[in-house]
């Protein structure tokens, strides 16, 4: 077919010493993104140069996320060369952070109007393409996103034809008379492997990503290694949807399984839209003519506006650091620039905005070594706030989620280092209290007495049919606390405390119930979830004694959800964790009017002893 082409248009196949001969000093040369890039025309345009240093000067190379060789970064052609970075990525992160390269920090989906007003003209753009069909249209494949845009602008167009590059639906089609140079040449295309994150980390933040989206909800998910490695858990979610910028492997393995089948997207239903796809040739094979994915320019996938016509719309981030006011960076460790803006504030706002719309931000609690907390007190000196601290909903670590948005900074921060890695959080805390952002008097457990047991987590159905949450209580948890004991009555508060308390302070709060040794006690809320927030319905707690055979224990349901199973399963789950405990006994005061404890006592089974002392029954409950 090409050969064809050839036939008729003889003057569009020319060698590259010809086509680069076009070139004038001070030209902009826009080079393709990521695995689009035409490594073959790059490497050319070196070897040009390099055979003719004084063929040109100072010309500008334009480009997107240099996942190959940067040869044009070299020191030895900085007379020819100057590049300037739209992302920065691995190959030429050295050469920007030096002086001798470029960064243009911008939302990538303002760059195409940035080609097309002529801001930043482009005399030549470098492409890759599939081989034209019968009728003349080649694909961009991989690489639509700001690709489209450069090449409509181009004073001239130069393609490099390669037989492995998949045709792709949606934008990606251009005719050859659009081309002002096709050089065929084939060989095997870029892949993009993430960084490997531990399995186990992986599935533990996948995990609580799982509990946040839902069936038939419409997915982003961004660049970076935790994105793509928690998309296995996913698996047991039915009818997603995607629109996103990158497409990755992650996203191709659950469209294979049947998880994402886009039938319930509100726009492009059907159709999983991206802008462009890095990931392993096995992808790039399975993307090619398929009808259910279309890649699109970026200004059309990364628009706000349109993001958030998408119903259930969820958008899945990372950060490089997040600090505890929750502001969070994606782009630069302090004053080295690491990638750039990118598209992740374009989705994250188009989200929020959206109906249902939720936007979650998935990172590794440390960095890969283990050596710094991710979760930091504040940003480096120099960094840029890729995130501002309006932008962000939900921060998941392998150690939880954390709901920042509508909470005041001390929530927050405490939100922020109950979900940090234990080793870190005595230092958090200490520096927050130095920051004045949180209480001077916050206490915490250090080492295993402070280790939150996350396996004790569990849902219940109690005999109305309410679904909820029981968990241990959490070092964030003292407002959530505040707002439980504020809500019960007189009445309620009598019975659980033997007086009638009009105060709950901050002190009281975190001794008894907030920051608490897991090794010799244990407070289990049942929580109601709501979209971004938790309410709790009641609270059951124990305390050993000193001989750690027996413990006190007490129980209190909030009014309202009173007489709906839940003060049951609150107190049957808590002989459960105090059996697993080793506890033989638990004790407990009651006065005779409390008869609905008194029938929670009897409906557990379990042998008891009643004793009458000092106006209150002291109830014995044996666990073994």
């Amino acid at each position: 077919m090409l050969e064809q082409w050839q036939k008729r248009y003889p003057q569009k196949f020319a060698s590259t010493g010809d086509i680069f001969n076009h070139i004038h000093a001070g030209d902009r040369i826009f080079i393709a993104t990521g695995c689009g890039e035409p490594q073959y025309l790059v490497n050319q345009l070196v070897s040009y140069v390099e055979a003719h240093p004084k063929a040109f000067f100072d010309t500008e190379v334009l480009q997107v996320w240099t996942l190959g060789m940067a040869p044009y970064t070299d020191e030895k052609l900085k007379h020819n060369f100057r590049h300037n970075s739209f992302f920065i990525g691995h190959h030429t992160r050295d050469a920007v952070n030096r002086g001798r390269a470029d960064y243009t920090p911008i939302f990538l989906s303002d760059l195409p109007a940035l080609f097309r007003r002529r801001q930043v003209p482009i005399d030549m753009a470098l492409i890759q393409v599939s081989p034209p069909d019968a009728h003349g249209y080649l694909s961009l494949g991989l690489s639509v996103d700001i690709v489209k845009a450069a090449l409509e602008c181009a004073d001239l167009v130069v393609a490099q034809v390669n037989r492995h590059m998949p045709r792709v639906h949606g934008d990606s089609f251009i005719h050859i008379e659009e081309i002002d140079y096709l050089v065929p040449h084939d060989e095997p295309l870029l892949e993009y492997c993430p960084g490997k994150v531990d399995p186990e980390i992986a599935a533990r933040i996948g995990a609580y990503v799982a509990r946040i989206i839902e069936d038939g909800d419409t997915i982003q998910v961004g660049y970076g290694s935790v994105p793509n490695a928690i998309l296995p858990a996913l698996r047991d979610k039915k009818h997603l949807g995607v629109h996103t910028d990158l497409l990755s492997d992650g996203i191709v393995e659950l469209m294979k399984s049947g998880v994402i089948d886009n039938s319930r997207k509100t726009i492009n239903r059907g159709k999983t839209i991206a802008s462009f796809c890095m990931g392993s040739r096995e992808s790039y094979e399975w993307i090619n003519d398929h009808p259910a994915i279309e890649l699109k320019e970026i200004d059309y996938t990364n628009n706000p506006l349109l993001i958030a016509q998408h119903e259930n719309m969820v958008a899945i981030n990372s950060a490089l650091e997040i600090d505890l006011t929750g502001q969070a960076t994606a782009e630069s460790i302090g004053t080295l620039f690491y990638s750039g803006i990118g598209g992740q504030a374009s989705f994250i706002r188009g989200a929020a905005m959206a109906p249902g719309g939720k936007t979650i931000l998935a990172m590794q609690s440390t960095t890969r070594d283990g050596s710094a907390s991710r979760i930091v007190p504040l940003l480096q000196q120099g960094a840029g706030v890729t995130l501002t601290r309006g932008d962000i909903q939900y921060v998941v670590t392998e150690y939880g989620q954390a709901y920042l948005h509508g909470k005041n900074i001390r929530e927050r921060a405490m939100s922020l280092i109950a979900i940090a890695h234990p080793k870190f959080r005595p230092w958090l805390i200490e520096e927050a209290k130095k920051l004045s952002l949180i209480y001077k008097d916050q206490a915490y457990f250090p080492g295993e007495k402070g280790e939150y047991p996350e396996h004790l987590e569990t849902y219940r159905t109690t005999k109305s049919g309410l679904s909820i949450f029981l968990r241990p209580v959490k070092i964030s948890d003292e407002s959530l606390l505040k707002d439980f004991f504020y809500a019960l009555s007189d009445k309620s508060l009598y019975q659980r405390f033997l007086t009638i308390r009009r105060h709950m302070p901050h002190e009281e709060l975190q001794k008894h119930f907030v920051v608490i040794d897991y090794t010799r006690e244990m407070v289990i809320l049942a929580v109601k979830k709501y979209l971004g927030h938790e309410v709790i319905t009641g609270v059951a707690q124990y305390c050993m004694d000193e001989s750690a055979l027996s413990a006190e224990v007490s129980i209190v349901v909030r009014d309202d959800f009173q007489r709906k199973g839940i003060g049951f399963e609150l107190l049957s789950y808590l002989v459960y964790v105090g059996q697993k405990q080793g506890l033989q006994v638990f004790h407990a005061n009651v006065i005779p009017g409390n008869q609905a404890v008194m029938r929670l006592i009897d409906k557990l089974g379990l042998r008891t002893e009643k004793k009458w002392d000092s106006g209150v029954f002291n109830i014995k409950i044996f666990l073994t």
